[in-house]
């Protein structure tokens, strides 16, 4: 029919299978102008002419050897007419016939509505008066796309200061309409000026007002996913959310589309393969004259770990999120939708780590591998994290911490595993800021570790404390310029030796510990000296045998009478069987922070020898070592007390010290003990 030209914009919408579905309506809930064709017997609309686009959007497409009402196209034109139905700005309907050539036309009345029904206003510009059709959306073409992988610009892919929105956002919250979903609107939009601005207060409306069904999630004859009935309710399941948000933004003049595809939501195993049917729902808007994704379900809150309670708790992230991270977790039937360059395939998005969005909330820019399944290789496997921010980190590998090393750095930080087991393990990598005052750690990244060897020698002691080593962590607490920068420490003689600057105002105390000693903590300590020389500190540490070893470190402020804090630690190895050192000499509570002992610096002294005595001590007036005959010590030059005792008649030593010439009372500052004959 050469005569006919007709023009159909119709809107479908295709459900997920979480969502609408069985019973629900699926036919279009705006149609701009509709075409329909009918013999003069009956007026029914043909779908003739829809193709889907991958995300159950109809399009126009000319049916080849087709009429109108969807039949094949005769030899002799059959006799009909189609009736072709739009609406002015000003409310007018008009009804046009157009007949084929050769037929008589029929008179209809010409029906004006005058003030009866109307288009909602797009309220588009200023003044909010004109009265507008919103443009039919156009696919996603070459200036919306962005560059996959992020670039590690911003996380969103449109420009916004959410200062400027406090506001609107403010005033969002307080509207509580229950009308129609055009009267929400209008009364949403008398803040709203710009399309991002009324993008915004639809999207904060409908994040702080509907609420996640759990029940209808799990009942799909309960669930509610009209626009009308997700407003009337409060509530909706994914699919309800994004149709509530575009026919808002339809209703604001805003060209917005729904989405569907497969999301790495509620249920989602780590390496899981997707087939079937869509299982999510999210939203595309039109700003500044690029596509932009949101997804509100995931903006307004959390479920608990059986989806039987919602808790409203507003997520910024799922805003005007960048392509290249929202393709993280959504993974659109669509592959332009995913407004990136080049797209993902299904099988890159099934393998890929998932990083949620609290891995971007606090800073974390990206992880190492980028591939959720890790293989170890010789027993072990590394993965690191980057981010711009000062960031603590931990880890549990199957509910624990203790079969891996972490250390942090500037900007990031680097684990090294060690399962003790064959087989996969869950892994699981927490962060927190760390200016927060709260202890609380966020699960940030989620693996699956497959171990297929175990090296035995990387058996930690269940005293290491993550993360391990000296950091920018450590500088904040006052240990700055450690002479070990590296969390291990190897020492084939059983002996090593640590210094840093400390800051100021600060105390601190060591420990050693391991899980194959047999000394008390007390104890162990005593295989740890201490020496101040001004705002220096040295650790001498002396192993009771060979293994792996902590060393921890604990301080607090001079001034404050509290109780000390962990701060970090160390992991000392020694391998050598044959180290067996004894412990420092017992320190009293008279051992001054600056008393410095050079020898001898082994509690146990040989029975019946001469022992050489050295230390360095300020402020003191008189020396003595107390054996089975009482020493003095004497000062050299160089500031040094030195002198010689007998151990012979004696099982222990003490060395004392006169702090005041004024005073005749002497204080026991070391003790050791004499080998027996």
């Amino acid at each position: 029919m050469e005569n006919i030209r007709s023009f159909c914009i119709t809107w479908t919408q295709r459900l997920c299978c979480c969502c609408c579905k069985g019973g629900e309506d699926k036919s279009t809930e705006l149609t701009q102008v509709e075409v329909r064709a009918a013999t003069r017997q009956d007026q029914q609309p043909s779908s003739t002419g829809l193709q889907d686009d991958g995300n159950g959007n109809g399009r126009p497409q000319p049916p080849p050897k087709r009429d109108l009402s969807g039949q094949q196209d005769p030899k002799e034109p059959h006799k009909q007419k189609q009736t072709v139905t739009s609406y002015t700005n000003e409310g007018t309907h008009v009804t046009v016939e157009i007949h084929p050539k050769g037929t008589s036309p029929q008179f209809f009345k010409k029906l004006s509505f005058g003030k009866g029904p109307r288009r909602v206003p797009s309220l588009r510009g200023q003044d909010n008066k004109a009265f507008e059709r919103t443009e039919a959306p156009r696919p996603p073409s070459t200036k919306d796309l962005h560059v996959y992988p992020w670039d590690k610009s911003s996380l969103k892919s449109l420009a916004v200061d959410l200062q400027k929105f406090e506001k609107l956002d403010a005033y969002a919250l307080k509207v509580n309409t229950k009308g129609s979903v055009e009267e929400l609107v209008q009364t949403l939009l008398k803040q709203a000026r710009t399309d991002l601005e009324k993008v915004r207060v639809i999207w904060m409306w409908i994040c702080h007002h509907i609420e996640y069904d759990v029940v209808g999630f799990h009942n799909k004859s309960l669930r509610l996913c009209k626009p009308t009935d997700v407003l009337r309710t409060g509530k909706s399941v994914c699919e309800g959310y994004a149709g509530l948000f575009q026919q808002m933004c339809s209703v604001a003049g805003i060209q917005c589309m729904k989405l569907s595809g497969y999301s790495k939501g509620y249920g989602y195993k780590i390496g899981q393969t997707f087939q079937g049917n869509s299982d999510h729902a999210w939203n595309a808007v039109y700003l500044d004259g690029r596509w932009h994704l949101l997804d509100s379900t995931w903006g307004s809150g959390t479920v608990d770990d059986a989806l039987t309670k919602f808790t409203f708790k507003y997520n910024e992230f799922y805003f005007l999120t960048h392509p290249a991270l929202f393709v993280n977790n959504h993974f659109p039937d669509n592959s332009n939708w995913q407004l990136l360059k080049p797209t993902l395939t299904l099988k890159q998005f099934e393998s890929n780590l998932q990083h949620n969005s609290d891995f971007y909330n606090l800073g974390l820019l990206a992880a190492h591998p980028q591939t959720a399944l890790i293989q170890t290789e010789n027993g072990t496997a590394t993965i690191s994290v980057e981010c711009r921010p000062s960031t603590l980190f931990t880890f549990k590998l199957e509910g624990t911490d203790e079969h891996g090393l972490l250390t942090l750095r500037k900007q990031g930080m680097k684990l090294e595993l060690y399962p003790q087991k064959t087989g996969r393990q869950e892994l699981q990598i927490f962060a927190r800021p760390s200016k927060s005052t709260e202890d609380v750690y966020t699960c940030v990244l989620e693996y699956i570790v497959e171990c297929k060897s175990v090296d035995k020698s990387r058996c930690f002691p269940k005293d290491l404390h993550q993360p391990v080593g000296p950091s920018w962590f450590t500088e904040k607490q006052g240990f700055l310029r450690p002479s070990h920068p590296d969390p291990i420490i190897h020492t084939n003689d059983g002996r090593c030796s640590l210094t840093f600057t400390l800051g100021k105002d600060i105390s601190i105390l060591a420990s050693l510990h391991a899980d194959s000693s047999s000394l008390s903590e007390e104890m162990s300590r005593q295989h740890i000296m201490q020496i101040h020389r001004g705002n220096q500190v040295e650790f001498k540490v002396h192993l009771p045998h060979a293994g792996s070893f902590v060393l921890k470190f604990f301080t607090k402020k001079k001034s404050d009478p509290g109780s000390y804090s962990f701060i970090f630690n160390y992991l000392i190895t020694c391998l050598n069987t044959e180290v067996k050192w004894p412990a420092f000499p017992l320190r009293y509570s008279k051992w001054a922070e600056g008393y410095e002992l050079l020898e001898p610096l082994s509690r146990l002294l040989p029975a019946n020898r001469n022992v050489q005595f050295k230390l360095k001590m300020q402020g003191i007036s008189k020396v003595l070592v107390q054996a089975g005959d009482t020493y003095t010590l004497t000062l050299s030059r160089d500031g040094f007390w030195e002198g010689t005792c007998n151990t012979a008649g004696c099982t222990e030593l003490f060395v004392m010290v006169h702090e005041n010439a004024n005073h005749s009372y002497y204080s026991h500052i070391l003790k050791y003990d004499v080998e027996t004959q």
